[in-house]
């Protein structure tokens, strides 16, 4: 292999860096973003890998297209998966580069500043990672309001269980390490949600060195901000991925605690039917239940299941095996508790193991048959 690539190492020389640039529905800033990079990284060998999660807008097709015009540009296009730390991750993995940069593509991230994050890692061979920091001098978090300045300073506190004290950004999602830092972390990698950056400091299995640099996060010039509530969601479940995962499937934590949304909803709906509009027990019970399994299938797939969500006619047959399934894990739970309080062990440990058999069961078979069907 060595002498192989001797060979050929200087017909055509690929890129020393590559910058990594997650996309949904971006159609109009990936234009202005490569005339850009193409400004400030000057006679440095770059590419730009814009990784498409099948935006609907077009991105891919437009990415291609300049691509067609321009060999530094590439379009990886995924089909039937969502998350922007996957699509960093896929990025990153299909590149030859020894540098790799992730930024955004909204133009919201100093494009100026990746020249002085390669001139680092080469000049410092001790530096794993430089991060585009808004939170040392001279940076700046921009128009931010106050609540999203809040939220983001609460992320910040929460990923100390997980990444070094003194990185000021753990949110950041503007950053270059070296390939040989990656290979470090990508196998313990979760991949979930938005914030990559914190999942490769806690999966790296030494402590990284790394630099910040300051920038000012600028203005979104088109398109929609992705960020949302289920981002929150998506950043808790990484901390616990990061803490508990070797011990219990974050996603089964994630099941788990919809679960116990649907309880609530099932009481709150039985109460009401009931109590108050008078109408007959096993009627209330029935459509209290039909209701908790509903609530419980569409939170599950915007938020457990959110990388392989079903939508249109999946969606239907979906919440159709969910309910299947559900009938049966409560055949389950009704049958485990009774045997085991019939062997005088106690209604309050025979309901709770019920309870437990149920709610694997669930998660066990509607991963395999109601998501994992998604996936064909």
């Amino acid at each position: 292999m060595a002498a192989i690539a001797a060979g050929v190492r200087d017909i055509n020389p690929g890129p020393e860096l590559s910058i990594i640039v997650p996309t949904y529905n971006e159609r109009d800033n990936v234009g202005e973003l490569v005339r850009r990079l193409s400004e400030c990284l000057g006679v440095l060998r770059w590419e730009v890998v814009f990784v498409d999660d099948d935006s609907k807008d077009g991105t891919a097709d437009i990415s291609r297209e300049i691509g067609r015009a321009d060999v530094r540009v590439r379009c990886l296009q995924r089909i039937g998966r969502r998350g922007l730390a996957s699509a960093c991750v896929e990025g990153m993995l299909a590149t030859t580069a020894p540098m790799l940069a992730v930024m955004d593509a909204d133009l919201q991230h100093d494009e100026t500043l990746l020249a002085s994050m390669f001139a680092l890692l080469k000049d410092e061979p001790e530096v794993d990672i430089v991060v585009g920091s808004r939170y040392i001098a001279g940076g700046s978090i921009g128009d931010w309001d106050r609540s999203r300045a809040g939220i983001s300073r609460f992320a910040t506190r929460l990923s100390r269980l997980v990444v070094p004290a003194d990185l000021t950004d753990p949110m950041s999602g503007f950053f270059m390490l070296r390939r040989s830092t990656l290979d470090l972390s990508v196998r313990g990698l979760s991949a979930i949600g938005f914030k990559i950056l914190a999942d490769i400091f806690a999966s790296a299995p030494r402590t990284l060195v790394f630099k910040e640099l300051p920038y000012r996060f600028a203005q979104r010039q088109h398109g929609e901000s992705k960020l949302d509530s289920v981002v929150a969601w998506d950043y808790g479940m990484l901390v616990m991925d990061k803490l508990i995962g070797h011990v219990i499937p974050v996603r089964f934590v994630g099941f788990a605690i919809v679960g116990g949304m649907g309880v609530a909803v099932h009481f709150f709906v039985l109460a009401v039917l009931f109590n108050v509009l008078h109408a007959e027990f096993v009627l209330s019970q029935a459509v209290a239940t039909l209701l908790a399994m509903t609530f419980n299938f569409s939170l599950n797939n915007v938020l457990t299941y959110r990388d392989i969500r079903l939508r249109g006619w999946r969606w239907l047959r979906g919440w159709l095996t969910f309910v299947a399934v559900c009938g049966l894990g409560a055949f389950a739970n009704v049958g485990v508790a009774s045997y085991l309080y019939k062997a005088n062990n106690g209604w309050i440990p025979s309901a709770i193991a019920g309870i437990m058999i149920g709610v694997v069961w669930n998660y066990v078979a509607s991963t395999t048959f109601t998501w994992g069907r998604s996936k064909r």
